[in-house]
């Protein structure tokens, strides 16, 4: 009887341990959050939006996104960082919280190389470089020229000054030589007011910002900032065919979660994030709001913001934006 009794025992314990561990492997069991370090309506939120939607079918549970915008997207990319690191709260981030601002701030309140970890990069918004469509610049090199004119007047607006938007303009400047007056904006819209009232000269402003005015004639586009052309501005040159490769800016926009998540439900994660983001839907929906789809592997990520970091620090300590 006694043998019995602790042979049941025994198969009890061993049954629910097979129960608890069929239950930690069976992630994930509820609802997860999609943290949005900005507003409703952003293009982080867009995006966030969108990506999460397909993703949640992948995992067959509801991804419910959390707004949590504050201090340029610093205040919701601390909230992932600090979020309990099992698989159920995870965001996007972007640029500034993630690069620049480490560079620049000397007390962030997380660590953006320890305290996050990279899933996937999720699209890219590559600067155009555009003037007035009344302005006498005409390409490229019209503006490298009038720029390396030793009576230079020229100007131009930005979103703020250590964003993607100056960077990239400053990184430009120094591989031609040229020069130009940076004047900091609080958004996009203000900038390319500027531009149009001819308070400012030229600029390289996110594709949201300026392709429905390209489009509709009141801006002329010299450049794509970039490597590659734009999917939705095919015929623009970009800057590295013009003659200048490794300048670059975009306002790429990632998914991260809290370091210590474990490797397996962080592979679950990304292999969602990249399904959706390869599904010609998702990558239809946001094409039309100027974005390109840019799913990764967590390493190309990774490596990618460390390209990053070494692209932005010389500018950003010879400009004078750094307390560190």
């Amino acid at each position: 009887m006694k043998k019995l009794l602790l042979a049941g025992m025994a198969a009890v314990l061993t049954l629910g341990a097979a129960i608890h561990t069929h239950a930690a492997d069976a992630w994930p069991a509820k609802p997860l959050t999609l943290v949005v370090p900005f507003g409703a309506g952003s293009s982080p939120d867009i995006m966030a939006r969108i990506v999460g939607e397909e993703a949640a079918k992948t995992l067959k549970q509801s991804i419910i996104v959390q707004n949590k915008p504050g201090a340029s997207g610093n205040l919701g990319t601390d909230v992932i960082a600090k979020a309990k690191p099992d698989g159920y709260t995870f965001g996007v981030s972007i640029t500034g919280p993630m690069v620049n601002n480490a560079l620049i701030y000397k007390n962030l309140p997380y660590n953006p190389q320890t305290d996050l970890t990279p899933l996937t990069m999720g699209v890219h918004q590559y600067n155009v470089l555009v003037v007035a469509a009344n302005s006498p610049i005409r390409s490229l090199a019209d503006l490298v020229a009038e720029s390396k004119k030793p009576n230079a007047r020229l100007n131009f607006p930005s979103t703020g000054a250590g964003t993607v938007s100056h960077l990239a303009v400053e990184l430009l400047l120094d591989r031609v030589g040229g020069k130009a007056v940076h004047v900091p904006y609080k958004s996009s819209p203000d900038a390319v007011t500027s531009l149009l009232s001819g308070d400012t000269s030229f600029a390289a402003l996110p594709p949201v910002a300026v392709v429905p005015m390209i489009q509709d004639g009141r801006l002329r586009p010299l450049a794509a900032v970039s490597a590659r052309r734009l999917e939705f501005l095919p015929e623009l040159p970009t800057v590295a065919e013009l003659g200048y490769p490794g300048v670059e800016g975009s306002g790429w926009i990632g998914f991260f979660a809290p370091a210590g998540i474990a490797p397996a439900t962080k592979a679950q994660l990304n292999a969602a994030l990249v399904k959706a983001l390869e599904t010609p839907e998702v990558k239809t929906r946001l094409k039309g709001m100027n974005m390109e789809a840019a799913p990764s592997s967590q390493e190309a990520f990774a490596k990618y913001m460390d390209d990053e970091r070494q692209r932005w620090w010389p500018l950003i300590k010879r400009l004078g934006l750094s307390e560190n």
